[in-house]
């Protein structure tokens, strides 16, 4: 099973809360491998300063690949524009059971939009058709569609509906 599932939702709504325990809950209770996609505001840092790697990127080099005998990296200077969500999905290893894409709330892939009153922010899901389902804590929550509704404050819910969803369309 390989499926991308995205968690969009507005800055604050939980979404890396979310994605964390989803991680844990898959990792955890069906021993899956995970993949996660974020995209991040254009200024965040990879590398630590004073580090080799930091210092040949601010030197100048178009790309710095590390590797150790526990993970391995490439940072990337972007040259024209931002990579497209497809592309970047080419980089997530073929072996991934599920990737969980952070953002991107605007894509055409299907979406779980983690929704909160508190913030007041407008739903998502209404202008968008693939949006699969709305992960909130709000109880009164009107949903004219007919997608799911998901409790935010419960992760099985969540990560069933996700295995469910992604069995089904790989069926």
């Amino acid at each position: 099973m390989s499926c991308i599932i995205g968690i969009s939702g507005w800055s604050g709504s939980g979404k890396t809360q979310l994605i964390t325990k989803l991680i844990k809950y898959y990792k955890d209770n069906h021993k899956l491998k995970v993949c996660v996609i974020k995209h991040a505001h254009s200024s965040f840092k990879l590398d630590k300063e004073g580090k080799d790697s930091f210092r040949f990127y601010d030197s100048g080099a178009d790309q710095v690949v590390i590797s150790s005998s526990k993970q391995w990296a490439i940072i990337s200077r972007v040259k024209d524009e931002e990579m497209t969500l497809k592309e970047l999905l080419k980089y997530s290893k073929k072996d991934t059971d599920i990737t969980l894409v952070e953002g991107w709330k605007f894509s055409n892939i299907k979406k779980i939009e983690v929704y909160r009153e508190i913030l007041k922010k407008p739903l998502l899901y209404k202008d968008d058709n693939s949006f699969i389902a709305i992960a909130t804590d709000y109880k009164n929550i009107s949903i004219n569609k007919s997608i799911k509704t998901l409790n935010l404050n419960n992760i099985e819910e969540i990560g069933v509906f996700i295995l469910n969803y992604c069995k089904n369309k790989n069926a």
